[in-house]
């Protein structure tokens, strides 16, 4: 089913992630972690559907997206950058395979946070945060979504890593094989794993040969 909605709100997160505020439709419902497939409601834009993250919790009465705007092409998020309040979009059905399954640690590369911001936020909610940790890589201190909410919520369970920036306070490496056998203390627990394809390609293989159990490593297939 698709559903016309119109933007309620456009707000800055970083330099070149907006958050969204849309319309919700009567009855829309969600699970932490899902995703939807977005159109533009515009001549040429209408069928061109790419997926993004509720990042809202699931009962707000509006629905909010935290999106990445790409401007090197003239793709949908450069388009969705352009937009003003008022604009609508074209909202589908939720989908994914990214939802909580019990204590673990989160390890997001970049806009790979944005699943995980929902299930944060209903935990922290909930009181149930205990017992997690978020690994977080980026390039830069000023690529870091939400930082702030995200240690506000977590505390030191929080680590953030920037790879391309000398200094600062934050963590430089990568989350690679190393990192994970230094920084895991249990592998039994769950893991949530979101970024680029090579990157969780790289970590699942990496996790699977400390031995974490395949059945609790979580990720979008």
């Amino acid at each position: 089913m698709e559903h016309i909605v119109r933007i309620l709100a456009i707000n800055n997160v970083t330099h070149n992630v907006k958050q969204f505020i849309i319309e919700k439709p009567d009855g829309f419902t969600f699970t932490p972690g899902q995703a939807t497939e977005l159109s533009i409601n515009q001549p040429d834009w209408e069928n061109e559907k790419n997926p993004f993250t509720f990042t809202c919790l699931t009962d707000a009465h509006y629905l909010e997206f935290t999106i990445k705007i790409y401007t090197d092409h003239k793709g949908v998020t450069n388009h969705l950058g352009e937009l003003k309040v008022g604009d609508e979009l074209i909202l589908r059905e939720a989908w994914g395979a990214i939802e909580y399954k019990g204590p673990g640690y989160f390890i997001a590369g970049g806009a790979g946070i944005t699943p995980f911001i929902a299930i944060l936020r209903q935990l922290h909610k909930d009181g149930e945060l205990s017992g997690n940790a978020l690994f977080f890589s980026n390039k830069t201190d000023d690529d870091i979504i939400l930082a702030d909410e995200l240690k506000t919520m977590l505390g030191d369970n929080a680590h953030f890593t920037t790879t391309q920036q000398q200094g600062g306070n934050n963590d430089h490496r990568r989350i690679d094989a190393e990192f994970l056998k230094t920084e895991i203390t249990d592998f039994n627990k769950h893991f949530y794993v979101c970024g680029p394809d090579p990157m969780v390609n790289e970590i699942i293989e990496t996790l699977a040969k400390l031995g974490a159990n395949a059945d609790f490593i979580v990720f979008e297939k």
